[in-house]
């Protein structure tokens, strides 16, 4: 089932620009299409549609950084019949317009902010990152998202520039998704498109309690070929060119409990780096 799945995946990189349908899907994995779907589901955590929404908008993102394509022309070859569809979905995906996500990628992405809930109705997430060595200098993400796919603006979210765990406050009440990924920080490839999470640890579900502390763990890992790719913008995965040394943590909404090294983390906070990771 694992061999067959990946098969559909691979061919969804190959053909994110075509019309794929799930039928035509379930025959590339010689299943039915009921049982493809429930299998599909099962070991990635979303369905084969939104599987292909999220490479198309990966996609997008990186002919936003390669190209100086329109971004009507870009949603075209992406696979949408129509620019409006595509530009609200990779708004809502990755948290910005992708005008202003190419904007952004000259002179610095922020860090996304969160939708943080008020204190009576909301809860903490706490617990400890365990990571393999990756022999590499890594920043780590951790978010709780309404959904397994890693995109839009995050619940709750901090980084971690050092140390092994992280806590998360004004979490409203309801079950969220924990997501975390650590990528490089630094000897980057120039090609911002060619960038990947050096681990990852995908949707693990939350349920947070108002005045309550929620205890749960991270383990990252290497990212396997059913890993969503990441559409939320990250600075370090997306950027072509470093902020201003005046943008700090504090002014972009998100909690930094640690740093290991405050004068260049300032220097790479949003300069140079998937919620998803290929």
């Amino acid at each position: 089932m694992q061999n067959a799945v990946e098969r559909v995946i691979t061919n969804m990189w190959e053909r994110y620009d075509e019309p794929l349908s799930l039928e035509e899907m379930a025959d590339m994995a010689v299943f039915s299409r009921f049982y493809f779907s429930r299998v599909f589901r099962s070991i990635t955590g979303t369905s084969p549609g939104r599987f292909l929404t999220a490479i198309r908008l990966y996609k997008a993102k990186n002919l936003l950084l390669e190209t100086t394509m329109s971004v009507t022309d870009i949603s075209y070859q992406v696979g949408y019949n129509s620019p409006g569809t595509f530009s609200s979905r990779f708004t809502r995906s990755v948290g910005i317009s992708p005008a202003r996500y190419r904007c952004l990628s000259e002179t610095g992405i922020p860090a996304p902010r969160c939708q943080a809930a008020s204190g009576q109705h909301a809860g903490v997430v706490r617990g400890s990152v365990m990571a393999p060595e990756t022999g590499v200098p890594t920043r780590m993400y951790v978010a709780l998202f309404d959904s397994t796919i890693p995109q839009g603006a995050p619940i709750a979210c901090a980084v971690l520039d050092g140390g092994d765990s992280y806590e998360l406050t004004a979490v409203p009440d309801g079950q969220w998704f924990l997501h975390a990924v650590a990528v490089a920080v630094h000897d980057l490839d120039p090609r911002p498109w060619m960038r990947k999470p050096v681990l990852l640890a995908a949707g693990r579900p939350v349920k947070v309690v108002a005045g309550r502390t929620v205890m749960a763990n991270v383990e990252l890992r290497p990212p396997r070929q059913t890993d969503l790719p990441i559409l939320l913008a990250l600075p370090e995965l997306d950027s072509r060119a470093p902020r201003s040394a005046r943008d700090t943590p504090a002014e972009t909404g998100w909690q930094r409990p640690s740093t290991l090294d405050p004068v260049a983390s300032s220097k790479n906070w949003a300069s140079n780096s998937r919620l998803v990771v290929t």
